[in-house]
């Protein structure tokens, strides 16, 4: 299998769509910036297909919304995820809602793409990670990929879906590279993965928190503690089946969320299990999230913020019992 970085395989997803099904647009303000993944779609497409919108992110999204009420199927990139909220309006109310409030008459085929820049000294007003807010809003899906295979196939499957798929890129991955299959690559929303197998404890990871547990699982399995590394990918509709699955085969549940804390991704995994799965829970659940602050431009102190492996680690040893950690 070829390899390449997380941003080059948004950026094959892409293309390899626009050249299938001439219905798919994007609607961007930077496409002609080397950094994106959009680089030279003008040149291929032409305006009418990647029009560079002004920046009036509730303009371009209200637009976008109208194009694939009526057959299109329009990309709308962000490239920040902060800058979102300008169109929170036309995202929660009409996107999500439109279908429903047509009587099933009306789909809304469209991929909201969100680069969430945090872990980048990028201060407060751009370093969120919105997607807890939109997981409590009927009739969005939600996608956060954590691998370039992953981001390939998501966002294909993504882009031919006939609802609207809110579609979050951790920044920090962009330049991380794998494997991606050759050919028409396809991960179906509402799969999670079993990312690393183990008996001992469940982790659930979400988005770059993925690699934090995959190194915490390499570090502990020398210390004979088998971690089972669970990626949801897509968190709504969330693959429930799999975490709890998990949980009953290991006992014990860590969940890894870069999103802040209160009413967040890890809440809700961790809600489900205890409703759910909690004849099977040995420890309680355990969060290791991301404080109820705002991110603070200084490097060193908002590097201490979000999932690493240390914290993985120890959160791990905080519900194994002790003759575990002795094995």
């Amino acid at each position: 299998m070829p390899t390449m970085s997380y941003r080059d395989a948004i950026r094959q997803a892409m293309l390899e769509e626009m050249r299938r099904d001439p219905a798919v647009v994007v609607f961007c303000e930077d496409a002609r910036f080397w950094t994106m993944p959009t680089h030279g779609f003008v040149d291929e497409f032409g305006p009418e297909r990647v029009p560079i919108m002004p920046i009036s992110e509730e303009g371009f999204t209200g637009a976008a919304i109208g194009a694939a009420m009526t057959g299109l199927r329009p990309i709308v990139d962000y490239t920040i995820a902060n800058l979102m909220y300008v169109a929170w309006d036309q995202i929660v109310n009409h996107a999500a809602k439109n279908r429903y409030l047509f009587g099933g008459q009306a789909s809304v085929p469209i991929v909201f793409r969100a680069a969430m820049k945090y872990a980048n000294a990028t201060a407060a007003q751009h370093s969120d990670r919105p997607y807890p807010q939109l997981m409590n809003v009927p009739g969005l899906k939600i996608v956060v990929p954590s691998n370039p295979a992953d981001a390939l196939g998501l966002l294909k499957s993504a882009i031919r879906d006939d609802d609207p798929v809110v579609y979050f890129e951790p920044l920090r991955l962009w330049g991380t590279k794998g494997e991606v299959p050759e050919g028409e690559h396809l991960v179906p929303l509402g799969k999670a993965a079993i990312c690393r197998e183990g008996t001992d404890v469940t982790v659930v990871a979400i988005g770059d928190a993925v690699p934090a547990a995959l190194k915490a699982a390499e570090v502990l399995s020398g210390e004979g503690v088998d971690l089972e590394v669970v990626d949801p990918r897509t968190l709504v509709p969330l693959d429930k089946a799999t975490i709890l699955d998990s949980v009953a085969k290991t006992g014990r549940l860590v969940i890894a969320d870069p999103a802040h804390k209160t009413c967040g991704a890890a809440a809700e995994v961790a809600a489900i299990v205890a409703e759910e799965g909690f004849a099977s829970l040995r420890a309680p659940i355990v969060r290791v999230v991301a404080p109820d602050v705002h991110p603070p431009f200084s490097p060193a102190l908002e590097a201490l913020m979000y999932p690493s492996p240390a914290r993985v680690i120890a959160a791990v040893q905080s519900v194994a019992p002790a003759e575990l950690m002795a094995r």
